[in-house]
């Protein structure tokens, strides 16, 4: 299984890449605890901090696309580490002035937000030109969803310590100086500087004028919806079983079922359709939840959430080759960020579905909205599998004195194109 992973990090800038853009992404995988912790420790209410949170995440999930769409057109570079300086500078404004005059507030993470790299986006697009094979790029798709899901587990308790060391203050200071470090580490790197987008239609679609993205956002709104609900779900079963130490365990739980499935997943060269693999998956993904109605002990129940969480990195990770195949010509950075702005949005979703209907029906009903939701995610893919399984868009376009030393532009098929 390791053979796999260390053939892709000893190739030529790999390691480089996936380590810049995990720091890169710090920022925005720590911004929500991050935010509050500092708007409470400024003695703002938790609605405020909630309030905040959220106009980052809307902010977020407006700009990753656009922003996308800006590198498939100008390159990483000048777009990349521009936005993460301008991110960087809005949050430490926002450290600085406080919470205390609203207007100043909001407008500070919500640049932040809008103005966040898509730094993921930008390093599924560069893989085919780093690994030459593609079973090679497909197992780095696995690797990459695997390291989010450490980063996501690791962010939160770095966030944490900062604040315990220093203040909520400096924990927004370091993380944020930090991500432009990871940013700028990817952008100076030769396959950034060389990548360059295939040559695009002018559309003002798009990459959504993909019929087979438009699909694949559709199913993977629900699996966001999913994965959303169970964060909220998960707190009226702590209070009865144990309080915050099991919710803690609980959400650690997802995360360490998605490692284990991602890695598992990508050390194999899987051969087939993947439209119709991920269809599976997903129906996977969606049986698994169900079993969290049970809802047993606390130790039953964290095992169960570590199940359904097994085929989560996998259907992304298969998700990525999908993207990669039917984004149009000239957009596949943009088409990533709207796979990511997606997730984010049906996330956000689901915790606000999952709200009253605890509510109403307590845990055992908010366990079922991932259940639900999971269905729905298939029946989408089920829906459009002929478009899903038909010829996607064509290609990316590799240049960089590694692979031409007068630095041509030297056309080459995505991993999409040969799967």
């Amino acid at each position: 299984m390791a053979a796999g992973y260390l053939e892709i990090l000893r190739a030529r800038h790999a390691t480089r890449l996936l380590v810049g853009t995990l720091v890169g992404r710090l920022p925005n995988a720590t911004a929500a605890i991050a935010i509050v912790l500092f708007v409470r420790a400024e003695g703002g209410s938790y609605s405020l901090a909630g309030a905040l949170a959220a106009v980052y995440g809307v902010a977020n999930a407006v700009g990753q696309p656009v922003l996308g769409r800006l590198v498939d057109l100008y390159g990483q570079p000048r777009v990349q580490l521009p936005a993460a300086v301008a991110s960087a500078l809005a949050m430490v404004a926002f450290a600085f002035t406080g919470p205390d005059t609203l207007a100043a507030a909001c407008a500070a993470v919500a640049l932040a937000g809008l103005f966040t790299p898509p730094l993921e986006g930008g390093l599924r697009a560069l893989w085919p030109s780093v690994l030459r094979k593609e079973g090679q790029v497909h197992t780095a798709y696995a690797m990459d969803a695997v390291a989010q899901e450490v980063m996501f587990t690791l962010g939160p308790l770095l966030v944490t310590v900062c604040t315990s060391l220093w203040s909520a203050r400096a924990a927004l200071l370091v993380l944020n100086v930090i991500g432009v470090l990871g940013a700028l580490s990817v952008v100076v790197s030769r396959p950034s500087r060389g990548w360059r987008s295939a040559p695009r239609e002018a559309h003002w679609l798009g990459a959504l004028r993909s019929p087979g993205l438009l699909a694949l956002l559709g199913a993977f709104l629900f699996v966001g919806i999913a994965l959303g609900s169970i964060t909220v779900a998960s707190v009226p079963y702590a209070d009865d079983h144990g309080g915050d130490v099991v919710y803690g365990w609980l959400m650690a739980a997802i995360g360490l079922g998605a490692l284990i499935g991602g890695t598992v997943y990508g050390a194999r060269q899987w051969t087939g359709e993947p439209a119709r693999r991920l269809r599976v998956l997903v129906a996977l993904l969606a049986v698994c939840y169900l079993p969290l109605l049970l809802m047993p002990g606390a130790v039953a129940m964290v095992l169960l959430t570590v199940v359904a969480g097994v085929f989560l990195a996998p259907a992304i990770a298969c998700a990525f080759v999908l993207v990669d195949h039917h984004a149009p010509r000239g957009t596949v950075t943009e088409a990533f960020s709207w796979l990511v702005t997606t997730f984010t949005v049906g996330a956000s979703v689901g915790t606000g579905v999952a709200g009253p209907v605890v509510e109403a029906g307590g845990a055992v009903w908010g366990f079922a909205v991932p259940g639900v939701a999971g269905g729905v995610s298939l029946l989408v893919l089920l829906a459009t599998g002929r478009v899903l399984a038909a010829p996607g868009g064509r290609g990316v376009v590799a240049a960089s004195s590694e692979n031409d030393p007068n630095r041509a532009v030297e056309p080459r098929f995505s991993t999409g194109d040969r799967a």
